[in-house]
């Protein structure tokens, strides 16, 4: 009575945090083993048809006399030797041969099955950015869900290339798999309403059909507890693979599992949304991820506003940075064109070769987790002398001293599609964390720039300030962590917002406590 069979859930992996040639690079080099595959297969089986029509030939003549000695060893010889080799070919060997090998090289820059189930990352988008599911049939509305990022023009943009059934029953396989029938029904409906429309018309290359995608629907919908539409559905699957002996099972028990409720009050099942444990912000979250917040338009209150900014320093001033306040309470403020983009792309290629998966700080152990997905790498000051330029020019418009030990060496992160950071403080707030092993205190201030554009979400959200910002190429944002006493700033609460297109690059510059006393003296208010 059992459903389809179920995958091993794993955990999800998913990064996606490349360049697009960089994702795209594997897949080129097998095209290439592939076309050489091709062009040797072609050759083979012209070959083979010459042998064929060579052959058919003699048979067709029938004034050909078999008693021929001449003749007669030629038939010998094919039987005893050129049929062989037709079905025992070297030269298929040798092809197949080749692709493996060349396959086997190119195998450790493909993704793993944790990867591919990392699909998860697609229904982390549906939910964070409330994407109806019913946009896989090609298009959906970008201004619904990004209006901090987009132009408020209603534009629209592809989600699915076709065959769109297909790719909607591998997202919704990939849920059901993992026992998340919330996720799992809705993409499995879209799919099975696209393949009942173009019935007929998939190939036998591909990897469903219609029966597989009603199969794995009706078994989650009774998992979800609604026999009426297992049984539908099952039913409807008979009609197709009316031979097929574990359907006809699932069908009787759901009758009789029917018939039993009958004279039952059965309330409706309702799915709900898969529980998010650590994350008990969600709501506030993913609403800073689709809205700019509360954050008020800067006319409306003066001390939000914009200015050229030296801050007293002679090396910025020739050449001011453009300042915009953003928010007051934390002190939040956004610099224009703080890098070029020629700085910009230095930065990522430098960083590039030496990114790996983010880690976050898990007691006294540095861990990857799924509530971080992305890709990071460090760089130290002595890599390339624009990397000494930008620490004076962030020392200068901070007035902190960001050498090591008393800031960390530069942060560069990459965000692919679905990449995020749920909410969390920059500043330890354990006295367990490995920050406090730097011996040079907590972090203090956080000074973080965009390296790059995004087409539509990776915003930074500010969970309890209620405030969001969406990714400005080339700005920085600053903004402290702490308090002049010392204590964490709770209102820095925030969060990287999924990417939903696009390529998200950062580079953070955490500045710490020690080092700053007489450039961020305490106060002589204690609440300060």
């Amino acid at each position: 009575g059992r459903g389809p069979p179920r995958g091993r859930a794993r955990g999800n992996t998913f990064l996606g945090a490349d360049q697009r040639g960089a994702r795209l690079a594997p897949e080129r080099r097998l095209l290439g083993l592939l076309r050489r595959y091709l062009r040797g297969e072609e050759a083979r089986l012209r070959d083979l048809t010459r042998f064929y029509h060579k052959v058919l030939s003699l048979h067709e003549d029938s004034a050909t006399p078999v008693s021929n000695p001449l003749l007669a060893f030629t038939l010998i010889k094919r039987l005893q030797s050129d049929w062989r080799n037709v079905v025992h070919s070297l030269e298929a060997s040798e092809n197949t041969r080749a692709l493996k090998d060349g396959f086997e090289k190119v195998e450790q820059d493909l993704p793993a099955f944790e990867d591919l189930e990392g699909s998860s990352q697609l229904m982390r988008l549906q939910d964070v950015y409330m994407l109806n599911v019913k946009g896989a049939r090609g298009v959906f509305q970008r201004g619904h869900w990004a209006p901090a990022v987009t132009d408020p023009v209603q534009t629209q943009a592809a989600f699915f290339p076709p065959p769109r059934q297909m790719n909607c029953f591998q997202v919704g396989k990939v849920a059901y798999d993992m026992g998340d029938y919330y996720h799992a029904i809705p993409w499995l409906e879209e799919a099975v309403s696209l393949f009942r429309g173009s019935y007929g018309e998939w190939k036998t290359e591909d990897e469903a059909s219609l029966e597989d995608a009603l199969d794995h629907l009706a078994f989650a919908y009774f998992q979800a507890g609604n026999v009426s539409f297992a049984l539908s559905l099952s039913r409807e699957f008979l009609l197709y693979s009316p031979d097929n002996k574990r359907m006809a099972r699932n069908v009787l028990k759901y009758e009789k599992l029917l018939a039993e409720s009958a004279n039952q009050a059965v309330a409706e099942a309702v799915i709900q949304r898969p529980n998010v444990p650590h994350l008990q912000t969600r709501a506030t979250y993913e609403g800073l991820c689709q809205t700019l917040g509360s954050q008020p338009t800067h006319y409306q209150i003066p001390s939000l506003h914009c200015s050229y900014e030296t801050n007293s320093s002679p090396y910025l001033l020739l050449q001011p940075v453009r300042k915009e306040v953003i928010h007051l309470e934390p002190d939040v403020v956004l610099y224009h064109d703080f890098v070029s983009d020629l700085e910009a792309q230095k930065i990522r290629g430098l960083a590039e070769p030496w990114l790996q998966r983010s880690v976050v700080a898990s007691g006294e152990k540095q861990l990857p987790v799924e509530y971080r997905i992305s890709k990071s790498a460090w760089l130290k000051d002595t890599v390339d002398p624009m990397l000494v330029t930008l620490d004076h020019r962030i020392a200068a418009l901070t007035g902190l001293d960001v050498q090591p030990p008393y800031a960390e060496y530069l942060q560069v992160v990459n965000y692919g599609i679905g990449g995020h950071y749920e909410p969390h403080f920059d500043h330890a707030t354990s006295p367990t964390s490995p920050l406090y092993r730097m011996k040079s205190g907590n972090r203090v201030a956080t000074f973080m720039i965009y390296l790059s554009s995004v087409e539509a979400g990776g915003a930074t959200a500010f969970i309890y300030a209620n405030f969001s910002m969406p990714v400005v190429k080339n700005a920085a944002l600053f903004w402290w962590n702490l308090h002049k006493s010392g204590e964490g700033d709770g209102d820095t609460l925030h969060a990287g917002c999924p990417v939903l297109v696009g390529d998200k690059w950062v580079a953070n510059k955490w500045i710490h406590e020690y080092g700053q006393e007489f450039r961020r003296p305490c106060s002589s208010s204690p609440e300060d």
